[in-house]
């Protein structure tokens, strides 16, 4: 018989589920006003730090099926926000860039970002953000 005040699996998935959809939601609206998916965001958060990834680095720090990848990143490509170059450690692989215009849309799109930050800090005890995302990186850390 189950401790009926331990978590069960299913109550914990329903719960992160509902919190996931919320805060993607709300970022996706703030998101939107810059012409800018939360996967594309993903994608430029990663890039931001003007280095080079490759397709499977952004695939799960992005956590987009490599398939989708490509075509965001195609797509992305064909925007000008990204740009492509082979990898001179190894020329098999293929190394993902912020274009200048990338840039740009990744400070623009973070200021937005930061503003749904504060507002559910606001919403919110910032202690206990901060708290819950420390938990929830720890558990997904001992999931893997």
């Amino acid at each position: 018989m189950r401790n009926p005040r331990s978590p069960s699996m299913e109550g914990l998935a329903q719960a992160l589920s509902r919190a996931e959809r919320s805060v993607t939601g709300r970022l996706a609206a703030a998101l939107e006003r810059e012409g800018c998916s939360v996967e594309q965001w993903r994608i430029l958060v990663l890039l931001a730090d003007g280095e080079g990834h490759p397709m499977s680095e952004i695939a799960e720090f992005a956590l987009i099926p490599a398939p989708s990848l490509t075509r965001m990143v195609d797509r992305m490509a064909t925007d000008g926000l990204v740009h492509r170059t082979v990898d001179a450690r190894d020329r098999r692989r293929v190394l993902v860039h912020l274009t200048r215009q990338g840039r740009e849309l990744h400070r623009s799109a973070a200021a937005l970002v930061e503003q749904q930050g504060h507002a559910l800090a606001v919403d919110g005890d910032q202690d206990d953000l901060r708290r819950l995302q420390e938990l929830l990186e720890a558990l997904a850390g001992r999931i893997r």
